[in-house]
């Protein structure tokens, strides 16, 4: 093996080892940005099931003084009128909850994109080194 033979390889080798590190680096960089938006998205979803946990009190205090005001009041339109609104904030609450749990699932939270890349890039390393 002559001189340059030996100074080309070691220069190939010097560049893969900085391309690979340049790749770790940047899958690092897009798997801490996504976990950032993920954990982002997770803290509005317990601000919706803590909004959903006001409402739901609310809407307790509400059917009360609608059973309240039902067994007190002969004419029974007040009571009626405050059970439909217990009714509807118990709704309100409830599709709040849900929407929240939904998006609070961990499978949300996973940097799904950074393993999607880095099985492609293992991938391509293979198929650069079957070639």
């Amino acid at each position: 093996m002559n001189m340059q033979s030996k100074e080309s390889t070691t220069g190939l080798v010097g560049d893969v080892m900085t391309h690979v590190s340049s790749l770790v680096r940047k899958e690092v960089d897009l798997a801490r940005a996504e976990v950032n938006e993920n954990l982002k998205r997770a803290g509005v979803a317990i601000g919706l099931i803590v909004a959903a946990g006001i409402v739901a009190l609310t809407a307790l205090n509400v059917l009360t003084a609608a059973v309240v005001a039902g067994l007190t009041e002969a004419g029974l339109d007040s009571g009626w009128a405050a059970l439909i609104v217990g009714i509807v904030l118990a709704i309100v609450a409830y599709a709040m909850v849900s929407k929240g749990t939904n998006d609070l699932k961990l499978s949300s939270i996973a940097p799904t994109r950074t393993a999607e890349n880095l099985k492609r890039d293992a991938q391509a390393i293979k198929g650069d080194t079957d070639a």
